[in-house]
């Protein structure tokens, strides 16, 4: 098992950024896949980006493209998001979460909430 907490979340004025962190507890965290995805007031919750296990290959979304980095270090069992050019729309709480190869995310963290002011 694996357990996830988030930090890093804010207020930052649009086109600012902010570095969201996941830190996980719990034993071979360099055997999950882990993602983020954030859920927008009165809308559903949305996927963000993923990291390989080895953090070599990495998937966005759309509106998140160029803007956003997904990153981990397996040493610190750390997974990031780094967000730029932020925009009031990526308001939301994100959320990290962690599954295995094949599985689906079963494993998620409590949230941090976002803020982008214009």
């Amino acid at each position: 098992q694996v357990q996830l907490v988030e930090s890093g979340g804010g207020l930052v004025q649009a086109g600012g950024s902010l570095r969201l962190s996941c830190a996980a507890s719990g034993r071979a965290f360099s055997s999950y896949v882990v993602g983020w995805f954030r859920q927008a007031p009165g809308k559903e919750r949305e996927f963000v980006a993923r990291t390989s296990r080895s953090g070599t290959s990495t998937d966005y979304a759309d509106s998140v493209k160029g803007r956003f980095t997904i990153s981990r270090d397996n040493g610190k069992n750390t997974v990031y998001l780094q967000m730029n050019s932020l925009k009031i729309e990526d308001t939301a709480v994100y959320y990290c979460a962690a599954r295995v190869i094949g599985g689906e995310y079963g494993y998620w963290g409590q949230g941090t909430q976002v803020t982008v002011s214009s």
